[in-house]
């Protein structure tokens, strides 16, 4: 399944993970010789509960799986460990679905992510499931276990294993469970190391009763009237926060109206003198740089703001801006996302056709302002609520020279 791209430029800035990319035929070379399966049983102390023993090429991870808190979802990751999941495609029928796949995405600091087939971020079981959001779980600590997804509804088999806390994931991700007992063997992993075998551990009458088959089989079976429910549930929820989302931008415009005004005037003055192109797309070098054009091949490092027309700010890679505009996020500043992204001089795909061309027509140390049409944009679908449909978009992007072991930013893949 093709990645969502739910707002301009996120690819570059916001640490999500997903489970879709480009498929590509699995490696299965290359799997460090396994380690001696270790059995770790809980103690007393951990109480009782289910129990996923992960035995992988870098060592022993035990956690607690939360069956009581998203029941479908550690149903599903327990008929596929233990090969009993009705509703995989036939070459998954009765297998333990998974030993032997490789840690295909790890990210330091970040989380590392197991579970695909195909071991390049594509794979899946054959279907999807519902998300399950409690409340009480949160991603407040390394050690968290929950599914990847490429949007609402999108669970597989995919998972990941945090490295720390990771807040702006709350209710994106499904979570089901947490580390008790490897958090070492967690941060050691890297990619490509593998999971040589799960095994789960039921510990006391409760979680000796919690048959993962037929909750699963059973969320398959209701699964027409549970989606209609959802979508009436959804339906609510949405207007209620359109609501807000009104009272919201009410307030916002009484704040900083008057920034957002001279904004307006000042890209107005700049559209008037800007250069116009075949395809309809306006630009003005504003600050000339060296006049070196970035050969095509070579990374270039990108600062951009984004603007609607009403002088509004959608997204801006700069901090100061942010501020500026009331839309600073310190969750994105710790993750390190108010930084240039890196980007392939020539490249003809991966952000949208406009800021592409605008690109082309810049040299290094080059600041330019470019005016996109919609159809070089977002086009009639807009962005999530963050850019509507049919919007014309503005561009402040600075062209920088790239420096030898820039940190990139995690990117969804």
């Amino acid at each position: 399944m093709k990645i969502i791209f739910k707002i301009v430029l996120i690819f570059f800035l916001g640490m999500t993970i997903s489970n879709g990319q480009t498929k590509k035929k699995m490696v299965t070379g290359g799997i460090k010789a396994p380690m001696k399966t270790q059995v770790l049983i809980p103690t007393k102390s951990v109480n009782d509960g289910i129990f996923a023993e992960i035995n992988s090429t870098k060592g022993v991870m035990l956690l607690k799986l939360e069956y009581q808190k998203a029941p479908v979802t550690v149903a599903n990751f327990i008929a596929l460990v233990e090969g009993t999941n009705i509703a995989v495609g036939e070459k998954f029928k009765g297998k333990h679905f998974y030993d032997g796949l490789k840690f295909h995405r790890v990210i330091k600091d970040f989380m590392i992510q197991g579970g695909d087939p195909e071991g390049n971020g594509s794979g899946g079981p054959g279907y999807a499931f519902k998300d399950e959001f409690d409340p009480s779980l949160i991603f407040d600590k390394g050690g968290i276990l929950a599914m990847a997804n490429s949007g609402p509804k999108t669970n597989g088999s995919q998972f990941f294993i945090t490295h720390k806390e990771t807040p702006w994931l709350n209710n994106k991700h499904s979570i089901f469970g947490s580390i008790i007992s490897g958090m070492d063997v967690v941060n050691k992993i890297e990619q490509n190391d593998a999971v040589t075998k799960i095994t789960i551990i039921r510990k006391g009458a409760d979680a000796k009763k919690f048959d993962a088959t037929k909750v699963f089989s059973d969320y398959f079976a209701n699964k027409g009237s549970d989606d209609a429910k959802q979508a009436a549930v959804d339906a609510e929820n949405k207007r209620k926060y359109l609501e807000a989302e009104a009272v919201k931008k009410k307030e916002y415009n009484e704040k900083y109206g008057s920034i957002m005004a001279t904004k307006v005037v000042a890209l107005d003055a700049i559209k008037a003198t800007s250069t116009k192109t075949e395809s309809g797309l306006q630009y003005s070098i504003t600050q000339k740089g060296s006049g070196k054009k970035p050969a095509d091949g070579t990374n270039v490092l990108i600062h951009y703001a984004g603007f609607l027309e009403d002088g509004s700010l959608f997204d801006s890679s700069y901090e100061d801006i942010n501020k500026m505009y009331g839309k600073y996020d310190e969750n994105r500043a710790k993750a390190n996302g108010y930084q240039p992204f890196p980007f392939m001089a020539g490249k003809k795909d991966g952000l949208i056709p406009g800021f592409i061309e605008g690109l082309s027509q810049m040299s290094i140390g080059d600041k330019a302002t470019v005016f996109i049409p919609s159809k070089l944009g977002y086009g009639e679908r807009g962005a999530g609520t963050v850019i509507p449909p049919n919007s014309n978009i503005i561009f402040e992007i600075e062209m920088l020279e790239a420096q030898a072991k820039t940190e990139t930013p995690a990117t969804p893949k």
